[in-house]
């Protein structure tokens, strides 16, 4: 059950679980994890990624012949062959792993055993393999085959196509020694040593079972929900249910404790039932509840004696935490669970603790057809084994954001599935259960004075039994102010409504039925109340944007990966999102208007020209490289890089982005800097968008987008306008100190000269300096001028990055019928639109004219010309029309792809260069920079980083544009937000 008052420890819990361990050591296999040497009987999981690991000529190849089919067998050979046509081509050996990883991808996605037959001596090698048996939650497991390098060097001798000597065999032996020892950290659940030919030919494969995996275990079982220390209430509904409990003699177990509550004849220490159903727990046994002890006691006599089985809740995982001494929050029931577990001996306190720490993240049952976790779990998961999967099954599909009530918002995973497994959960509290797409939650909150609910499998009855008081008040109340439950069926009666149900017995007529309130009847008898009912509707579909939907904290700890549509997987560091989260936390503005931050752009290539870092012939050569050939300039603007999200009016501002934070009490949208803060204050940034609305509309944009938002990438100027801090004390500061300090060094020199001292060469490099000074000066004064309010200031949009139409109200649900699925509720505040990033800069460029034209003088435009690549004259142009640019002052140009988004051979093609010029370099570099001596050693810098993070920070950019017009919530878009800004703290040289 969700612990109301504890949301924030629900979802830390969560992420220091999946940091803990891949999974559980009693989910990994029956025996500890770790190096078993010179193990004969090689224990394997019956789904695992088999890793062989041995030296050329150790037999790998044969022994995987003698222990696994030929279609379990992934050899690196086999591999270079079908890309390369052979098998000892090494030039292959990149694609060949490709194949290889892909191939072992779609198996273990499919549930297959799957042997890689590599050397896999080094541990880099062995590293992306263990990423993909993780990819697909599954154990990878190392077979080594240790054999003495004579026998090894022996048998390749004997074959021809081995033409490699013995120095190959004692590096790779060399290599395989000083891995061996590692092997487990690496992340292998089991690493079995064969260490000579005998070991090798007397091995034997023994195929183990997960211990989630109870799929021989048919039932029938009766599946009860969230206990929370609550022990009336769990003797009566086992009694209801049919099952006789077993006490102790005279009230004392048989430890010595001697806590109350057991009724006639002593406490419950177990319980069968005669037609021999057995129960499943869903966790959450603790915490909160009168009798902690007691219900641990109970159903730990029923697991020992295999009447009852039990999965990890969230609470047993956090209380076995707490025992063990590690920092928790000690509160929110878990300071019940630890004072009354204080009071029991020493003896019972250990098992109680061992039995907790014992119990698996979910069980798979009847051949695969039920599935039991704590807080439910998507079919990927089902039987699979890892720290997201353990994470999953005990505290859902969190997004680590927290509702009104201070709860986690959980993903509803439910309403997606389309498992043929059904689901039983618990960990959310529900007045009743509710069948949604084959899963039930059991969880109807007993500890909160709701009632305890099993479910009968496979008949699929709900048996309930109220709570016999409040233990402890909700934070919120169990109906939830959202839910909207259908009328019961007219097809059949309804039974009357009751606040306090004693017991009930409902039967579904499908998965997609479930009991309403008014179904429960009083004082039912054995036999029960069945009725149909239409499945109550429960919509959770979100309104305007509010606390909700934001980013939390344990959204973004530890090193994370992100799928983006257009650049495949991003890797966020830890540490770099810690950095991000400093900005984020304390700089930014309201997170609400957060959809898109910019990423950075990479320079070309170094320039061989004289006197030059930076030169457009270099960027036209580098896309031509990539195979594109059009494409278009633009003039790079010297000034501050913006966001400015736009609404039509502030009805659109409030329904979709949840704003009301105006200095008229009503923001109409946002324009902030790169690193998501507010560049304006609020007066003037909602006279900005008041302009800018007024040049959208004349332009026409609303209409021909049929937009009500819309996402610009722009310059605001001055550059002084947001950076007069900067310019000050920085570079104010050194050109005027430079000023004020070498004129007199070079009167004094010239004085010096002029008496016959020999001071040629100071007085050569002072003088030169003062040069470079004057010019660096002239250099940042150009972007620096006096503003007054919007008067001085200009914007320069130079890519409309999305448009998206109004928010549009929740729809209800519409109920099932025999024949008809339930439609889903649609989700207030969803939004239809598209981004624009695939449009051709032309579009993008004539969308900035036509609303410079609007409003000339805020709005500047994009000068512009196109060059082909592969046309010679063409770039000689583009090369004259950079160096007038430059020469007249201006920053530089912009290289892009005149098709915006580009992909060629090796991926994602830079969708921008900047390409700067020699004086705006000064300020970048400092004045002397031109200098010989310090432009040598600049040659030498490296773009790769650069290069790398501005292509993972584009498909950052472009991922959170595509969720933020599809509707999704924002958490999903600021994921994206949140990652470019940590990847902006990744060691690269800010000055390239």
């Amino acid at each position: 059950m969700t612990d109301p008052s504890a949301a924030s420890d629900a979802a830390s819990d969560a992420a220091s679980e999946a940091r803990a361990s891949e999974t559980s050591a009693s989910e990994a296999s029956a025996s500890e994890v770790g190096v078993v040497p010179e193990a004969r009987t090689l224990a394997i999981p019956e789904m695992c990624l088999v890793v062989l690991v041995g030296v050329s000529g150790s037999g790998k190849s044969t022994f995987a012949r003698a222990h696994f089919r030929s279609t379990q067998v992934l050899s690196s050979d086999v591999c270079r062959g079908l890309v390369a046509d052979d098998e000892n081509d090494q030039s292959a050996t990149p694609d060949a792993f490709d194949v290889l990883h892909y191939i072992a991808g779609k198996r273990l996605a499919a549930g297959r055993l799957t042997v890689v037959d590599a050397t896999n001596v080094q541990a880099k090698a062995r590293a992306s393999l263990v990423q993909v048996a993780r990819e697909h939650d599954v154990l990878p497991v190392a077979i080594v085959l240790d054999l003495p390098e004579r026998v090894c060097v022996a048998r390749n001798a004997d074959r021809a196509d081995r033409a490699f000597g013995p120095a190959v065999i004692r590096r790779q032996a060399a290599d395989l020694r000083r891995s061996l020892r590692g092997l487990a950290r690496e992340g292998f659940r089991r690493v079995h040593v064969l260490r000579s030919v005998d070991e090798v030919a007397d091995a034997t494969i023994e195929y183990t079972k997960l211990f989630t995996d109870l799929r021989h275990e048919t039932g029938p079982f009766d599946i009860i929900g969230d206990v929370h220390g609550c022990l009336d209430e769990l003797e009566r509904l086992l009694t209801r249910l049919g099952y006789h409990l077993r006490r102790d003699a005279d009230g004392s177990a048989d430890d010595g404790s001697a806590d109350g509550g057991g009724g006639d004849g002593g406490r419950p220490v177990s319980a069968w039932h005669p037609d021999g159903r057995r129960v499943v727990f869903v966790g959450d046994l603790v915490d909160r509840g009168p009798a902690v002890p007691g219900v641990l006691r109970l159903a730990m006599g029923m697991v020992a004696e295999g009447t009852a089985f039990a999965v990890c809740g969230n609470h047993e995982n956090k209380l076995v935490r707490a025992l063990a001494g590690r920092k928790v929050t000690i509160g929110h029931g878990l300071a019940a669970s630890l004072e009354q577990l204080a009071a029991e001996p020493a003896e019972f306190q250990a098992r109680a603790t061992a039995f907790c720490q014992d119990l698996v993240s979910h069980y798979v049952f009847d051949a695969g057809r039920l599935v039991v976790a704590h807080a439910g779990l998507k079919e990927a998961y089902h039987g699979r084994a890892s720290a997201r999967v353990r994470s999953f099954a005990l505290y859902g599909d969190t997004s680590g954001e927290t509702d009104e009530y201070g709860l986690p918002v959980r993903h509803p995973w439910a309403r997606e599935y389309r498992g043929r497994a059904t689901v039983v959960h618990g960990h959310t509290p529900t007045l009743e259960p509710e069948w949604v797409n084959n899963t039930l939650c059991v969880d109807t909150g007993c500890v909160f004075g709701g009632s305890l609910s099993a479910l009968r499998y496979p008949e699929r009855e709900l048996v309930a039994v109220p709570a016999a008081r409040v233990y402890v008040e909700p934070t919120r109340p169990l109906t939830d102010p959202q839910t909207t439950p259908t009328e019961p069926s007219t097809s059949e009666p309804s039974a009357p409504s009751t606040s306090a149900p004693s017991t009930s017995t409902i039967t579904p007529t499908a998965s997609t039925t479930a009991p309403t309130a008014s179904a429960i009847a009083p004082d039912a008898g054995p036999s029960g109340l069945a009725i149909e009912v239409s499945p109550p509707v429960t919509p959770r579909d979100r309104g305007p944007v509010g606390v909700v939907d934001l980013l939390d904290v344990t959204d973004v700890l530890g090193r994370r990966f992100l799928e983006t549509r257009h650049g495949g997987r991003v890797r966020i560091d830890e540490e770099n999102a810690l950095a991000a989260l400093e900005v984020m936390s304390r700089f930014a503005l309201d997170p609400r208007w957060l959809v898109y931050l910019p990423p950075t752009m990479s320079p070309p290539p170094t320039s061989a020209q004289p006197g030059l870092l930076e030169h457009p012939a270099e960027a036209f050569a580098a896309y031509r490289a990539d195979g594109v050939d059009r494409l278009i300039c633009q003039e790079k603007h010297m000034g501050s890089r913006a966001v400015v999200v736009l609404c039509r009016d502030a009805g659109v501002a409030a329904t979709r982005f949840g704003a009301t934070d105006g200095p008229s009490g009503a923001a109409t949208g946002a324009v902030y800097t790169r690193t998501g803060r507010p560049f304006f204050a609020p007066e003037l940034t909602e006279g900005l968008l008041a302009r800018l609305r007024t040049a959208s509309e004349r332009a026409g944009l609303w209409d021909e987008l049929a937009a009500d938002w819309l996402v610009f990438d722009a310059e605001i100027m001055p550059w002084s306008a947001k950076a007069s801090d900067l310019v000050a004390r920085q570079y104010a500061a050194a050109g005027a100190a430079a000023r004020g300090a070498l004129p007199v060094a070079l009167e004094a020199l010239t004085s010096a000269a002029g008496r016959g001292i020999d001071v040629a060469d100071l007085l050569g490099r002072t003088s030169t300096r003062l040069a470079n000074a004057e010019a660096f000066t002239d250099a940042y004064r150009r972007y620096c001028w006096p503003v007054d309010g919007l008067t001085g200031i200009r914007i320069a949009p130079f890519m409309l990055l999305a448009s998206a139409a109004k928010a549009t109200p929740a729809t209800p649900a519409t109920p099932a019928t025999p024949a008809t699925p339930a439609a889903p509720a649609g989700a207030a505040g969803a939004t239809t639109g598209a981004t624009c990033a695939q449009r051709p800069h032309s579009w993008h460029l004539d969308v900035a004219g036509r609303l410079a034209a609007a409003d000339p003088t805020l709005i500047t435009a994009t000068r512009h010309i196109t060059v082909q690549a592969d046309d010679t004259d063409s770039v000689a142009a583009g090369v004259r029309w950079w160096e007038e640019l430059t020469g007249a002052g201006g920053e530089g140009m912009v290289v892009k792809p005149a098709d915006a988004l580009v992909r060629g051979e090796r991926g994602l093609v830079q969708p921008g260069v900047k390409v700067r010029g020699r004086e705006y370099l000064r300020i970048i570099y400092g004045p002397d920079y031109t200098e010989p001596e310090h432009l040598d050693r600049l040659r030498s810098r490296g773009l790769g980083r650069k290069r790398s993070l501005a292509l993972r920070e584009y498909a950052l950019g472009l991922e959170a544009l595509e969720r933020a017009v599809a509707g999704e919530p924002l958490w999903r878009v600021h994921e994206c937000v949140f990652a470019v800004l940590a990847l902006e703290s990744e060691p690269v040289d800010p000055r390239l």
